[in-house]
């Protein structure tokens, strides 16, 4: 299956000359289904036809298959990173670009580079190579998408680290699915295929189990299906293709407010349902004084929202014309309405929007849905103005001649005073529909009608007597008074109809302002409900701060109507040309827009003032703990050097190494706080990214002891260890950085306690389905890794830490009561809660059992018979780690970001 997609990103690269290269990606469900193989079949028959094609990066992962595939192109030599004494390889962009060839194959799109390179994120390097004119293939899994990230969390129990913008891969020339059964994915890794033979079971009873594949298989070819159906659309405008083309389901349910929407949505989302269809609601907003009350529209919306469905807001006065235009835009199938609301004998004057629409619908099918509302009648509505118009020229002509044939029946010996009064009531009829010169000819037409027939001499326009022109002249007089207030109270309605209009709009665009504070869905609602193809805002300079739609203008002289604000920003909008009255509208929406722009300045400026204010207040208590705790073991350094420099003092061997045992625990002692200091400005720039693998709790925890600052090997021997052979799935240098913090914790603030450390893991039901009694499967609750837990506890017979108290331990230079301030600057506590929930774990103080104090981590667990979900070989690895979830086993791929040892 393939498909090309081309969002705002793609058209403003598309716009940058013809010499960029071509990029394309192949799309996975899940790893394993074949992306890289695929990729280097496709290269072999590129080179064997003459193509110049070289591999940028590719990884095997140790897969036959995938190596076999490799043989015979040529590769550019990877480079090697020296990363905290850890050799990285990476992509070597520079050596790339200098090669320029025609396709270049860089695999894992998703992929974070290792610090020192060009680009944190290979995506950002591709980019580099597509504007040096060099095609470029790259393999992707559906995981890895920043929209879909929430959604297979809860699919699979596993938050993805790596993830890459839905923008850069919908700017793909092409984006080709590689798509296997979730039955033969589950039989490569059996026949080991993907992985080592022992990470098989773990990734079978994890992340490759049949509920999570056939889930991310439906993501993929869905999320493929919305960019097939963008370039579709995009096609048939270009084409001006009106024409459905029934490739996909779509019923489009129009709302008018009332209470019958509610009605017709839900009947329409039962209809959507039974042919897989997608469901679009659709409320014409009309100006012309007939639109229905809306007050339940906040209803529509939450229905729509639970049948996954979106309302769209569009203008127009011409409800069956802009529903019609709206439907065939979005290439419905079908159209759901809501029958007539009134009564037979005013249907045979107007049919109603609903004959009208099936009468003109074409290919598109009708659905009418009775509902209580269509037996109620509505109450009469004025004509609209171009009908009122017509009546009233047909009327100025039909109704004095239909008067005229009236009392030529009537009893001749009625005087042409009476007559006339006929005359002057059909002049009032005409007068009402509106229109100053309707109504004037219409009683001049009467006036001598009624002369001709009616006053002698008889069959002459001759007037005998004067008051008869008299009559004629009031017969005018009244005509024109009558119509005049009739036009003005026809304009004063339309004018309350489109200030109506207007408050609703405004109210629209005001909430979906303030509803995100995001500048993209105010013009995507502006593009919507405008029917617009693309809509931008730029600031002075004429830089893009904003886009909406498939063909966004990039500049005044691509944009049909743009809108200006009083800080020199526009708004362009390129589409069907707006009216005056619009664009009054609009010009309050760029204001809007502006206020956005200014609102993000300045929650930057105040997040930026934020983090001045706290990198002051952590300065200041930095000095303050500087001052006195990294002085103390300073000055015992210094007191015991210089004692054991003085010639006027002859030490014992005893003395010289009780004073050379103090430097080295003042030594240690430093290096702690040091490394406590290094630690929290870490975790404060977020600088701390995990690479977490299956780690031995009791060999951390002896390494920890052994390095631990405090206190003599004696002393260190009050510490028992107990983990009963329990693993964790963390960070090991991080890990150790925790228990060596609480170890020297326990041992400076509980003097002559014993000191017990104890692993164990917890394993929960998780959630069960209510009839069967099952663990759900897919639930995130429900996958195995979420009922398994290792629980690290430190507990000493210390004097214990107040309930009040023990949130407060974790800040940082907090040091509860200040009873051994010489010890400690109040970091170790706050680094250990940092470091914990980097490694996806909690940390909390409890009291010890007869006294005292217990601090238990809680981290996922790795055992033998239930892997973590962090650890699922279809997980990808953390930040510094590749995108293959082959690499979170291989610590030698990327180094740990922990501060180990």
């Amino acid at each position: 299956m393939t498909g090309a997609g081309r969002g705002v990103l793609g058209a403003a690269r598309g716009s940058s000359g013809a010499g960029r290269g071509r990029l394309l990606i192949y799309l996975g469900s899940a790893p394993g289904v074949g992306k890289t193989t695929e990729m280097l079949l496709r290269a072999q028959r590129l080179a064997a036809d003459g193509r110049d094609v070289v591999v940028g990066l590719v990884e095997t992962h140790g897969r036959a298959g995938t190596a076999a595939a490799l043989d015979g192109l040529e590769q550019i030599p990877r480079r090697e990173i020296d990363y905290r004494s850890t050799a990285v390889s990476e992509m070597d962009l520079p050596a790339v670009l200098s090669r320029a060839p025609q396709i270049a194959l860089v695999d894992e799109l998703a992929h974070t580079n290792a610090p020192g390179v060009e680009h944190a994120k290979r995506w950002q390097d591709i980019a580099d190579l597509l504007d040096a004119g060099i095609d470029v293939h790259s393999t992707l899994n559906i995981q890895h998408l920043e929209s879909l990230n929430d959604v297979v969390s809860a699919i699979t129990g596993t938050e993805q680290q790596e993830t890459v913008p839905d923008a850069v891969v919908r700017a793909a020339d092409e984006i080709e699915l590689i798509d296997v059964s979730p039955e033969q994915l589950r039989g490569r890794l059996s026949a080991g295929q993907v992985y080592r033979a022992e990470q098989v079971d773990a990734a079978l009873g994890n992340y490759f189990r049949m509920g999570n594949l056939t889930a991310l298989r439906e993501l993929a070819l869905l999320w493929l299906a919305d960019r097939v159906d963008e370039a579709l659309a995009r096609y048939r405008h270009t084409e001006r293709i009106t024409d459905t083309w029934e490739a996909r389901e779509r019923v489009v349910v129009a709302v008018t407010g009332g209470p019958e929407s509610l009605v017709l949505v839900r009947r329409a989302s039962r209809i959507a349902s039974r042919s897989s269809a997608e469901l679009v609601v659709v409320h014409v907003l009309r100006g012309d004084g007939l639109a229905s009350g809306r007050d339940h529209m906040p209803q529509v919306k939450e229905i729509a929202a639970s049948c996954g469905a979106r309302v769209h807001v569009v203008v127009g006065d011409d409800v069956r014309t802009t529903l019609l235009e709206f439907a065939r835009g979005v290439n419905a199938t079908q159209l759901v309405l809501g029958t007539s609301r009134r009564s037979r004998w005013k249907r045979l004057f107007d049919e109603g929007i609903g004959s009208a629409v099936v009468q003109e619908s074409g290919s598109i099918d009708v659905h009418m849905v009775t509902h209580a509302e269509s037996s109620g009648g509505r109450a009469l509505t004025p004509p609209r103005p171009a009908t009122r118009r017509v009546l009233a020229w047909a009327g100025a002509v039909v109704v004095p001649a239909a008067i005229l044939g009236l009392t030529l029946l009537v009893d001749p010996r009625w005087d042409a005073s009476s007559q006339g009064w006929f005359f002057l009531v059909g002049v009032l009829a005409v007068s009402l529909l509106g229109g100053v010169w309707p109504a004037a000819v219409c009683a001049l037409i009467s006036g001598l009608v009624l002369n001709f027939f009616h006053t002698p001499p008889f069959a002459s326009l001759a007037v005998a007597d004067a008051g008869n022109l008299v009559s004629l002249v009031a017969m005018v007089a009244v005509a024109i008074a009558v119509s005049a207030l009739v036009d003005l109270s026809a304009r004063r309605h339309r004018e309350a109809s489109l200030s109506a209009r207007d408050a609703e709009l405004l109210t629209l665009f005001a909430r979906s302002a303030l509803r995100t504070h995001r500048l993209d869905d105010l013009l995507e609602k502006v593009r919507d409900v405008y029917g617009q193809d693309g809509v931008t805002f730029v600031d002075v300079d004429g830089r893009v701060l904003a886009a909406a739609g498939a063909r966004v203008p990039l500049g005044g002289e691509e944009a049909t109507t743009t809108v200006s604000t009083g800080a020199g920003e526009q708004l362009l909008l390129s589409g069907p040309q707006l009216t005056g009255h619009d664009l009054q509208i609009l010009d309050v929406v760029a204001g809007h827009a502006s206020s956005l722009v200014r609102h993000g300045e300045l929650t930057r400026i105040a997040a930026d003032a934020q983090a001045v204010a706290e990198a002051d207040r952590l300065r200041r208590s930095l000095l303050s703990a500087v001052g006195h705790d990294l002085r103390t073991p300073l000055a015992a350094v210094k007191l015991s050097v210089s004692s054991l420099r003085s010639g006027d003092v002859d030490f014992s061997p005893e003395d010289t190494a009780e004073l050379l045992a103090t430097i080295e625990e003042s030594a240690d002692h430093l290096v702690s706080l040091v490394d406590n200091l290094l630690d929290s400005s870490r975790l404060a720039a977020g600088a701390v990214h995990p690479v977490p693998r299956e780690v031995d709790v009791e060999e951390v925890a002896v390494t920890a002891l052994l390095a631990a600052t405090v206190g003599t090997p004696d002393e260190r021997a009050r510490v028992s260890v107990d983990t009963a052979g329990a693993t964790v799935w963390a960070d090991p240098g991080l890990l150790e950085r925790v228990l060596g913090n609480l170890l020297d914790n326990a041992l400076r603030h509980a003097p002559g306690s014993e000191v017990r450390l104890t692993a164990r893991t917890l394993h929960s039901a998780g959630p069960r389905d209510d009839r069967s009694g099952e663990a759900v499967e897919g639930h995130p609750g429900g996958a195995a890794s979420r009922r398994a837990r290792t629980l690290i506890a430190v507990a000493d017979s210390g004097p214990g830490i107040p309930g009040h108290s023990r949130e407060a331990v974790f800040r940082s230079f907090h040091r509860e009561g200040d009873a051994n301030a010489t010890t400690g600057i109040g970091l170790g506590l706050s680094v250990v809660r940092g470091f914990t929930e980097a490694m996806g774990g909690t940390v909390s103080i409890d009291e010890t059992p007869g006294g005292g104090t217990t601090v238990e981590v809680d981290l996922p667990a790795c055992a033998t018979s239930l892997v973590s979900a962090s650890a699922d070989p279809g997980a990808p690895a953390a930040a510094t780690a590749p995108t293959s979830p082959a690499a979170a086993t291989a610590p030698e791929v990327a180094p740990s970001r922990g501060a180990s040892r």
